[in-house]
């Protein structure tokens, strides 16, 4: 099953290529079948290759399909690795990827553009699964930008909406500036190391980090810069909660398998570059934990219930990045993987959602949902009761393990863990604050809407990661609990260079503590289940009296602390008034001043011609010989001048 690994991104662009090219030929139901399958058939292939490589000593397979780039001594071919970090991530990619295509053959249904909305959705997943397999930064880049490119056409899929199509835009321009930083650490890397390819990198890092600290710093700053506007995260968060503008499945597919995890998985497979350059993992820790906090305030006041999941995703993101930064790579990834699971579910149940209160997203609306949605309710609370780490769900273990890590680890500290443990509380709240505004209360809707529970089509791949949400962290349950950390060691290989470098952990830690600080994290999940109860079910007039006492707090928190004004204000206005300057000025002053008198002139001198054309063939032929004796003439002079 290995030497099929390299036609695991294949068989996505295969369904891309059916579906551009035919899909509106074909019956209604077609492009959603091909869709499924190519995805299906990969995770299949996907599966397989994992079990193969169990079976490898070194855990490691690289297979290169063809030779893509050979000048001189330079050669970058076209390469796919397959390890255990790379193992995980095209499971989750093509596993989470074909549920979430199922998912969207009844929630597009009647859409009448199904085969091109198919077609976006398969190449997304051909590159992300291009990106996790690459063996090299080249091929690695493909993907990057093209789960760019395909988050512009599928966040503006409906582009006749105005706000759609501006939502896209935004995504891709913010995108551009992290992608900036990637390409220009792709660069250096070159430049300074002489090769592309990981292994090679890897193995050179630290002879070019004693020469030179500063430029692997510099690197992975760079590195990091991409990753955040790809992850989302300060300060280039701000295109993801403008992103539910697409189809609900694809935002799914951004915030669960795709697009945003993209960030993080690069950092962790740069874990070598990033452990020699210090500074970078601090920087990495201080902006995961910071945009943790920050986008879980945000979160607490939204009434879009996908803009409420939107931030939740960038403060998911937040921790994943605060556990990179403190050394905990294999719990970055391990959150990683959980919270694919939760978060696709969190979705796809608020699209059901929305598919049912006929496209309405406003939580101050809904109500009372519970009893006419019972499988979306039912999965819906597995999916918030997970994120908010209660136990045994999968996001308990992950998110344990980097409350743990941020405590315990050399990089770590007490006031990372502090505001893990606090972003933990507004977790668990805002997302129990919408369950219970949606499904539980009176209801707030209109009486021509009629709820109703979703086509099975819709159902059953919410019912299936309800599973995975229960059972998905257990492959990583802690040692403390009886468990055997698996997953970490399954990763072990990947980073077991990184973790030579890093400061060397304590041998042992109080079990005492480990244990106390378990029971702090259960404690402020219920804690902040209560608090949305108290005041959400209890007391529903409680948010009210809050919101007028703290009528500031609130509008800073519900606009979003005018980050996007102030971008406005302070970037984009000043970009825009220069680059009208410029064009005034310079454009069409000089360029433009420039092409124009050329041409006037040509007009002039053609103007003379046209003046001396006497229409006689015998006095035209000796002027142009008079003008070849002139032009021969005067070759024949600069010949011997430069000769002589």
């Amino acid at each position: 099953m290995l030497s099929l690994v390299w036609t695991i991104p294949l068989w996505p662009l295969l369904g891309f290529l059916l579906n551009g090219f035919f899909g509106r030929r074909w019956g209604k139901n077609t492009a959603g079948v091909i869709g499924c399958a190519t995805v299906l058939i990969s995770f299949l292939v996907s599966a397989g290759a994992f079990s193969a490589l169990l079976s490898l000593p070194e855990r490691r397979f690289i297979t290169a399909p063809f030779d893509w780039i050979s000048v001189g001594n330079f050669h970058v071919p076209f390469s796919f690795m397959l390890d255990p970090l790379s193992a995980v991530m095209i499971l989750v990619v093509s596993g989470v990827g074909f549920l979430i295509h199922v998912y969207s053959v009844g929630y597009m249904g009647h859409d009448p553009d199904q085969p091109r909305y198919f077609s976006f959705l398969n190449l997304f997943v051909f590159f992300m699964l291009t990106l996790v397999l690459a063996d090299n930064f080249l091929v690695m880049y493909i993907g990057w930008e093209g789960v760019g490119l395909c988050s512009y056409l599928l966040i503006g899929f409906w582009f006749r909406r105005p706000s759609a199509a501006a939502a896209g835009m935004k995504a891709f321009v913010v995108n551009r500036i992290g992608d900036l930083g990637f390409s220009l650490a792709i660069f250096l890397i070159f430049w300074n190391f002489g090769t592309v390819t990981f292994s090679e990198v890897f193995e050179r890092a630290p002879a070019v980090a004693a020469a030179s600290g500063g430029l692997l710093t510099a690197i992975g700053l760079l590195l990091f810069m991409g990753a955040t506007g790809k992850s989302a995260q300060i300060p280039l968060y701000v295109w993801l909660p403008d992103a539910m503008e697409g189809p609900t499945p694809v935002s799914a597919l951004i915030h669960a398998a795709t697009m945003v995890t993209a960030g993080v998985y690069m950092v962790a497979r740069c874990s070598v570059l990033f452990s020699l350059a210090p500074v970078t993992l601090l920087v990495v820790a201080i902006i995961g934990g910071a945009t943790a906090i920050f986008a879980a305030s945000m979160a607490l006041v939204q009434n879009d219930i996908k803009k409420v999941l939107a931030y939740s995703t960038i403060s998911q993101l937040g921790y994943m990045f605060l556990a990179l930064g403190v050394g905990a790579f294999a719990a970055g990834i391990f959150h990683l993987m959980t919270h694919a699971f939760f978060k696709a579910l969190l979705f796809l149940g608020a699209g059901s959602v929305i598919h049912a209160m006929s496209n309405e997203q406003d939580l101050r609306k809904m109500g009372g949902l519970k009893h006419a949605m019972p499988v979306t309710y039912w999965t819906f609370l597995i999916a918030a009761l997970a994120i908010a780490g209660v136990p045994p769900l999968a996001g308990f273990v992950s998110k344990d393990e980097i409350l743990w890590q941020s405590f315990s680890s050399p990089i770590g500290s007490w006031l990372l863990w502090l505001v893990a443990t606090i972003t933990a509380l507004l977790t668990a709240f805002y997302m129990f604050r919408l369950v219970f505004l949606a499904f539980h209360g009176e209801k707030r809707y209109s009486g021509d809407v009629h709820p109703h529970e979703s086509p099975a089509s819709m159902a059953r791949p919410l019912m299936v990661l309800g599973v995975l949400s229960v059972i998905g962290g257990w492959i990583g349950w802690p040692k403390i609990l009886g468990g055997g950390s698996w997953f970490e060691h399954f990763l072990a290989p990947v980073f077991e260079h990184a973790e030579k470098i890093l400061p060397a952990r304590e041998a042992s830690h109080s079990l005492g503590l480990e244990y106390g600080l378990m029971a702090v994290s259960i404690a402020v999940g219920l804690l902040g289940i209560g608090w949305a109860y108290k005041w959400y079910v209890k007391s529903p007039e409680s948010p009210e009296k809050v919101r007028v006492r703290f009528t500031g707090i609130y509008n800073l928190l519900l606009n979003k602390y005018w980050v996007d004004e102030i971008y406005d204000a302070v970037i984009v206005r000043p970009l825009i008034g220069a680059s009208r300057f410029v064009y005034r000025r310079f454009d069409l002053a000089v360029v433009d001043g420039a092409a124009n008198g050329i041409a006037r002139l040509a007009q002039s001198l053609a103007a003379v011609g046209v003046s001396t054309a006497t229409g006689r063939f015998r006095l035209g032929a000796v002027t142009f010989a008079i003008g070849c004796v002139v032009a021969l003439g005067w070759v024949v002079y600069m010949f011997m001048r430069v000769s002589g």
